[in-house]
């Protein structure tokens, strides 16, 4: 009887435990059970992931514990360090299972965008057989491989609206408390050109020089940029609850975000951009308002992706004047 007891307080333990694991795997961008870590990628994105060395979202992982500013808002936060808990791990580090546990094993990684690399990376690195390389694959066996990879839930540079859904997540901090008794900043001032032809940038798979994206891509990552930028600070302020620095910062965001997608409908034949625009005006800023936000929102989203998906930017020249030039762009 005794040793049965012992036996039902162990199991009693492990499913504590077991819940606990799974409710802080829920709170991260990714699962960390799925995570491979950037040297997966780089047996074959050698080129890639040098380049993601030069930029801040590798930096992070060493330079944001020691940052005054990181430490004092963890202090207010109440968090003893800032690489055990969701609040900074998800957004400031690529997290995996290092020996059963969790442990932040990168800053901000190829699967921060990509997407947790378990299920897929094995069809995604085959080309056709052991001896097969991607410059002799076979163009069915690639087309088969992408659409593999997809479905085992990579998210593929083509897939625009799906990458920079990643970036906005992030950078629209929405996270009241964080706001309001850590002091983090609510949001960056994000505009997905300028953040991703600098330091960001590294198309070398295709183009081994790292050029810029040719300017139809621009112009699509301009415009679902800026439609993200309107869903998500739509979905940011769902989660306001009093009237403090969050949320006058995330009416505001909507505000202006909404302004600039009715300014950016004058100058391109896209219905889906007026669309957007009516479904945000739709609804009052006001407090505790959240289901009729995350409607919205939920709106917003399905007509941006349906216009990253329907045009490829070469109708929308009207666009080229407020593209950022070069000398905008985030980093080298």
């Amino acid at each position: 009887m005794k040793t049965r007891t012992i036996f039902l307080c162990l199991a009693a333990l492990c499913a504590l435990i077991l819940n606990a694991t799974l409710a802080q795997a829920q709170t991260l961008h990714l699962d960390p059970a799925k995570v491979m870590g950037p040297d997966a990628c780089g047996e074959c994105h050698k080129a890639s992931v040098e380049a993601w060395k030069g930029s801040h979202h590798f930096s992070t992982f060493k330079t944001l514990p020691r940052q005054k500013e990181a430490r004092a808002i963890a202090k207010k936060m109440g968090l003893k360090r800032i690489k055990a808990d969701g609040d900074c791990l998800s957004c400031h580090f690529t997290s995996a299972m290092v020996k059963n546990k969790r442990k932040p094993i990168a800053g901000i990684a190829c699967e921060s965008c990509h997407g947790a690399g378990r299920d897929w990376i094995k069809v995604h690195s085959d080309f056709g057989g052991k001896d097969m390389k991607a410059e002799n694959e076979a163009p069915a066996h690639k087309l088969e491989r992408y659409s593999k990879s997809e479905a085992a839930g990579m998210i593929r540079p083509g897939n625009l609206y799906q990458v920079a859904q990643n970036c906005f997540g992030c950078h629209t901090v929405p996270n009241e408390k964080l706001v309001n008794v850590g002091g983090h900043t609510a949001g960056s001032k994000i505009e997905l050109v300028a953040w991703s032809q600098g330091e960001v940038r590294h198309n070398v798979w295709y183009s081994k020089e790292n050029r810029v994206s040719p300017i139809e891509r621009q112009r699509m990552i301009y415009l679902v940029g800026r439609a993200l930028d309107l869903e998500y600070a739509l979905r940011g302020v769902a989660k306001a609850t009093t009237k403090a620095r969050y949320a006058v910062k995330m009416a505001k965001r909507v505000k202006y975000a909404r302004k600039r997608i009715k300014a950016i409908a004058k100058l391109v034949d896209a219905p889906e951009l007026m669309a957007m625009y009516t479904a945000a005006k739709a609804v009052k800023l006001k407090l505790n308002n959240e289901a009729k936000f995350i409607a919205a929102a939920d709106e917003v989203g399905r007509h941006a992706r349906a216009l990253a998906s329907k045009y490829d930017g070469s109708t929308f020249s009207g666009l080229d004047a407020v593209l950022p030039t070069a000398d905008k762009f985030k980093g080298k």
